[in-house]
């Protein structure tokens, strides 16, 4: 099977990480069948993207819905007739004081962060089996340490990494992979986009920032890649950090 025959759904894809996700594998032959909830950005991203000679179908989607994920990969499959990789990209990060955290913030991020890629998941693990294909959960660095300010959001990354090595495990028999990338800081409009209060304290973040300024996008989105293309046909169950050293003592 080559590459340019096979199918990626990635979710998040309008813009940042998931948008560069989708653009290294359009390059590396996958056609492309791209979610998001920002409609009229993931427009602008097929345009361009169709400018580049990929082949792309869009949808737009709340992850967080379990109707609207299934409904998602069944239209993917309508489209291409089958479904090799799901890059589970979509995400929600808010600076807050943990008691100051409001209920719809903690539930719209857990709901995109955690039961959007169980949702996708669950819809698309039979196809992904039926073609040997393979999922790539986007984390964070998050996940693996303690970062102040971040507790929504580091609490789903954690929860997702023990998803991907839960999988790995359940379906360790089965012709499918399954793994993680946690990222560190990235230089993407999310990020820029974070609101840090005058109560809050730098010096806890600066921990976190470490000693190498913040990756771009696509430098991750290389990784993924990797993990996507046959070349990591032994890895299975792996969480891959991504986030120069952070994570490393």
């Amino acid at each position: 099977m080559m590459a340019n025959e096979k199918v990626a759904l990635i979710t998040g894809a309008a813009r940042g990480l998931g948008k560069d996700i989708a653009e290294v594998l359009g390059r590396d032959g996958f056609r492309l069948y791209l979610l998001d909830i920002l409609d009229e950005r993931l427009a602008e991203t097929a345009e361009e993207f169709g400018g580049k000679g990929f082949t792309v179908f869009t949808r737009k989607t709340d992850v967080s819905l379990h109707d609207d994920a299934f409904a998602a990969v069944a239209d993917c499959i309508a489209a291409f007739g089958r479904l090799d990789v799901l890059v589970n990209c979509a995400g929600i990060v808010r600076f807050n004081h943990a008691d100051q955290v409001p209920q719809a913030e903690w539930d719209r991020i857990l709901g995109v962060n955690l039961s959007g890629p169980f949702f996708m998941t669950q819809a698309a693990l039979p196809h992904l089996i039926a073609v040997a294909g393979n999922i790539v959960n986007i984390a964070s660095s998050n996940g693996l340490r303690g970062t102040p300010y971040t507790l929504p959001y580091a609490a789903t990354k954690a929860a997702l990494i023990s998803m991907t090595k839960t999988l790995a495990v359940e379906y360790v028999d089965a012709p499918i992979r399954v793994n993680a990338v946690c990222p560190g800081p990235m230089n993407t409009e999310i990020g820029a986009d974070l609101v840090f209060q005058p109560t809050m304290q730098p010096e806890k973040m600066a921990r976190y920032a470490g000693q190498r300024p913040a990756a771009e996008a696509m430098e991750v989105a290389e990784v993924v890649g990797f993990l996507a293309s046959a070349a990591a046909s032994a890895v299975h169950g792996a969480i891959w950090t991504a986030d120069g050293g952070i994570t490393a003592g």
